[in-house]
């Protein structure tokens, strides 16, 4: 993923405090990329080689959330979803994980997206588009095609059996709020939707994530529509 700009590029918007972090063992390009995002938000990159190197709290940033960029390129996918699986088990909530150099004929992008991962950049996209991925994952979103959203939330309906103690569990305004996320609505459209600050939503969703036990927007959605 070619990471040249140009004086036309337009930088993305502040990150309100997000730390981003970059795997992989391409030490060259990745730090060239932790260069350029910094530039580009005003935000600290780390680049680590394996993903279980991400600390748990770091000194030098007290951000709320972290952006992790996982390199895929020439990697073994099946291996990847397996090393993905077992970093879930103690990941923490606020990491928010992206693939990138994804490549273009992935034949099970449904599986890591029902793991926790936020968005896929493949390795032709060009700058525009992985400025706008980063920024709409920055946003609170995921950066998915329609398709693959679709897929994912009819794919995956179905009652669960304990879904009624849960249900009890949520609040009225969690209910609002996770039928919202069930038809793609985004922080902001549920902020003004409710008239709530989106401050107030995204302390919602990590209540609601953390009572129905699924570690992304995908889940909820997905949740959301089979069992409200």
């Amino acid at each position: 993923m070619g990471l040249m700009t140009s004086k036309k590029q337009k930088k993305l918007p502040p990150s309100n405090g997000m730390a981003f972090y970059i795997v992989g063992t391409r030490r060259l390009e990745n730090e060239l990329m932790a260069s350029y995002l910094e530039r580009q938000t005003g935000d600290p990159c780390f680049v680590l080689e394996h993903i279980n190197h991400i600390p748990k709290n770091n000194p030098k940033n007290n951000a709320r959330q972290r952006l992790v960029f996982w390199d895929c390129y020439k990697k073994d996918l099946k291996s990847l979803l397996t090393e993905l699986r077992t970093y879930n088990i103690h990941k923490q909530s606020e990491n928010h994980i992206v693939l990138f150099n994804v490549p273009t004929d992935l034949a099970f992008e449904k599986k890591f997206v029902l793991e926790g991962i936020y968005g896929f950049f493949y390795a032709n996209d060009p700058l525009d588009v992985f400025l706008k991925g980063v920024k709409t994952v920055i946003d609170g979103r995921l950066w998915l095609s329609r398709d693959m959203m679709t897929k994912c939330i009819f794919e995956g309906t179905g009652k669960d059996k304990s879904s009624k103690s849960i249900t009890e569990k949520l609040t009225q305004r969690q209910i609002q709020i996770l039928a919202l996320i069930a038809v793609g609505a985004t922080n902001d459209d549920i902020s003004e939707k409710l008239c709530i600050s989106p401050h107030t939503v995204k302390n919602h969703l990590y209540s609601i994530f953390k009572k129905i036990d699924v570690p992304n927007r995908v889940q909820a959605a997905l949740w959301a529509a089979g069992n409200l």
